[in-house]
């Protein structure tokens, strides 16, 4: 029983470890003032340095799920816990007053680890999210290559969708390919906590100078991750 929760608190320290922040640091960038910091690290650092982010952030979330999983003698309800304590150090890191980042890339590798099976149901809205989002840039002859690579542009709202939309499958995903119990609950805890960060990250300051009412609010940032259209 210690054991496991020890295991849970260390999988929550290493999720809140903030990598991201830090190789910004290095550069000599303040990414917790950005709204999101993969995105400011890829814009403002360069793409190299905002790859490694965002390839950490999915791979750590994996990483942790198949130490404990493969290498121990654990079982299954520790292995999900595990993968939560990483997303949820994250979002809410104690290295930032219990602020962090949004998640959706930790969470991607922690239902990859947790139900590869699965992934279908995660991954088919995502990639359709991101297409949308992202050939009509690269495919802008008005552009030269560097500015396409940086994927600018008015924010997507494709992107935010297929990412709310995968998350949700996620765990009829995990049903429907028989995985055991504690995976699928796992899998609708990712969702929530990816729904709950988003309705309240920053959300008290939206509110303060909020353009249109507080039900419109709500809903930008369940569906589109953002506060206003």
């Amino acid at each position: 029983m210690w054991t496991d929760t020890l295991v849970v608190l260390g999988a929550y320290l290493f999720g809140a470890f903030p990598v991201v922040y830090l190789i910004g640091r290095m550069r000599g960038y303040d990414l917790s003032k950005e709204e999101d910091m993969h995105s400011g690290l890829w814009h403002k650092v360069g793409r190299l340095e905002g790859f490694t982010g965002i390839a950490w952030d999915v791979v750590k979330g994996g990483i942790a799920v198949v130490i404990v999983d493969k290498v121990s003698d654990f079982g299954r309800g520790t292995v999900v816990a595990v993968g939560l304590a990483v997303i949820v150090g994250l979002m809410w890191s104690i290295f930032h007053g219990f602020r962090g980042e949004k998640g959706n890339s930790t969470s991607l590798g922690v239902a990859s680890a947790l139900a590869y099976k699965a992934m279908p149901f995660l991954f088919v809205p995502i990639l359709v999210g991101l297409l949308l989002r992202t050939l009509p840039r690269v495919l802008d002859s008005t552009q030269s290559r560097d500015e396409r690579l940086k994927f600018g542009g008015p924010p997507s709202m494709s992107l935010p969708l297929g990412m709310l939309a995968g998350f949700a499958l996620f765990p009829v995903g995990c049903w429907y390919t028989n995985q055991p119990w504690e995976t699928t609950v796992g899998g609708i805890v990712i969702f929530l906590l990816i729904v709950t960060k988003r309705l309240t990250a920053g959300l008290c300051e939206d509110l303060k100078t909020a353009r249109t009412s507080k039900r419109s609010i709500l809903f930008c940032r369940t569906l589109l991750d953002r506060s206003y259209l």
